[in-house]
């Protein structure tokens, strides 16, 4: 692993500048109109449907329709290729996030680049699944997490929840793997008639790329994959969700560190001890007594959630304080949004790849004393984050064996992560940069923000992405950027970014 220095110290290297040149191919997209959902906030999108085989061994059988968008490059005799985006999931939707990230991504990628959004098979508008009825499944308050008297109902859950998607998605379950996302990556490359393609990925797009890395290394123009997943056989996805719980412990106590700095504005104590008592009696209480559709599944989920960046912090520490000093739930109760059809759908996407994807504990006694184990150190969200796959445990569907990623043949490929992550914490672009040797880390310092390029708020890390992608720069080690400044209450809040991570 190379070693991290602070960015003052890097120069820099150059990588090959050529752009990727277009390959023949005979007919293109058949670009038209978004889907309404998408062409009413990016009209300057367009979308085309692309074919491509359910099962890539079958490759003259039955097909899936995928849909893709393409932004054009801004500047056409500056453009050099195309670049696909994902905003990770997996079950993000990446035609409304490519859509999204064209008003986040700096004006020079944009003008070089045609931003290239896509769907994943069935998500979104790629023929979309679901598993359960959303209204019916997904009723609020849902069972404590944490109780061991509703362990049995959650149980019970998970299993319906695995035996909806057998009944709904049988025949598309056994090819829901992010190899085969991969693979329709790689037939979007060839429908764009381009040689190489660049990408740029997020959370679990970061798998995805270096899964299409190892698959297909000769069609890699350059790639950044930002928010890394530890992509080690060993610790995909079963590992890599436990890690969350050591991470979302962390993170929460620096989010009461913060929210005591602020006293003066939330009224719930001056240090971490003080604010922690409030939110364990806010939960307490829910416990207790749910509050309309707010128990503490929701209320340990909204807090959850809140910890992958810090745009929501002020709202939700605002919803603390008038519950617990004035018994005031109107702010909580009303971030409790029931899931529809299109949540249901990511949920579905979410399960049915992560449980295909790789090998995962089939008793319960593992997983009870797994989610245990880390709960005695880490409670927060211990027993939370292991309910959200536990359908994995009775899935009706073949796991594979995850793929081996060596990096083989990859062109300099450039890592982005925060240190406090929570959703993919630190250690996992540690794994992901060691398994890349032509990787070059960038560590957002004493930040813990779920997405840094772009995304962040950050203009040395966005320097850096854009010096790569644009340039074909690299620092020449890894680097070390400062993390991007935490929100004062006391002052109105920004508009948070137009994407979301899952």
């Amino acid at each position: 692993m190379k070693r991290s220095i602070a960015l003052g110290l890097a120069g820099s290297a150059v990588v090959a500048t050529t752009a990727a040149g277009p390959v023949a191919h005979a007919e293109g997209p058949a670009w038209g109109p978004c889907p309404e959902d998408v062409s009413r906030p990016y009209p300057e999108m367009r979308c085309a449907p692309l074919d491509v085989p359910l099962d890539h061994d079958d490759p003259d059988g039955a097909t899936v329709r995928l849909t893709v968008s393409k932004l054009p490059a801004r500047d056409p005799a500056a453009r050099r290729g195309s670049l696909l985006v994902n905003p990770g999931g997996p079950g993000g939707p990446g035609v409304a996030f490519a859509g999204g990230l064209s008003r986040s991504l700096p004006p020079e990628v944009l003008a070089h680049y045609d931003i290239i959004g896509f769907d994943t098979r069935h998500t979104a508008h790629s023929t979309p699944i679901t598993c359960v009825d959303p209204a019916a499944y997904w009723k609020n308050p849902l069972p404590d997490p944490d109780s061991p008297h509703t362990r049995e109902l959650n149980w019970q859950r998970a299993d319906e929840y695995a035996d909806g998607c057998a009944q709904r998605a049988g025949h598309y379950l056994p090819h829901l793997t992010t190899p085969s996302n991969a693979k329709d990556m790689d037939r979007i490359r060839q429908a764009l008639g381009e040689e190489r393609i660049s990408f740029l990925g997020y959370s679990y797009g970061t798998y995805l790329g270096a899964v299409y890395g190892e698959l297909f290394p000769q069609h890699v123009d350059r790639m950044v994959l930002d928010s890394a997943v530890n992509p080690d056989i060993s610790a995909v996805w079963y590992r890599n969700n436990l890690s969350q719980d050591v991470a979302a412990q962390h993170r929460l106590g620096l989010y009461f560190d913060w929210i005591a700095q602020h006293d003066h504005v939330f009224h719930l104590g001056t240090d971490r001890a003080a604010v922690s008592g409030a939110w364990e009696a806010i939960l307490h209480g829910l416990r207790a007594q749910p509050r309309g559709p707010l128990g503490p599944a929701e209320f340990i989920g909204m807090t959850f959630d809140a910890l992958y960046g810090e745009h929501g912090w002020t709202g939700l520490a605002h919803g603390f304080s008038a519950m617990r000093n004035h018994n005031d739930d109107r702010e909580l109760v009303g971030r409790v949004l029931p899931k529809d059809e299109a949540a249901e759908n990511s949920n579905a996407i979410y399960n049915a790849v992560e449980c295909a994807d790789a090998p995962w504990p089939t008793r319960r006694e593992q997983w009870e004393r797994d989610s245990a184990a880390i709960a005695r150190e880490h409670p927060f969200a211990a027993w939370y984050n292991s309910w959200t796959v536990a359908p994995c445990a009775s899935w009706h569907a073949p796991r594979r064996r995850p793929l081996h990623i060596t990096g083989r043949g990859l062109p300099p490929v450039l890592i982005f992560n925060s240190e406090g992550d929570v959703a993919t914490p630190y250690e996992g672009a540690l794994r992901m940069h060691r398994a890349l040797p032509s990787s070059v880390l960038v560590t957002e310092k004493g930040a813990g923000g779920h997405g840094v390029f772009a995304l962040g708020s950050n203009a040395e890390a966005d320097r850096i992405g854009v010096d790569y992608l644009v340039r074909g720069t690299v620092p020449a080690d890894d680097v070390s950027v400062p993390g991007h400044p935490l929100p004062d209450p006391a002052k109105p809040q920004p508009e948070p970014k137009a994407v979301r991570l899952r």
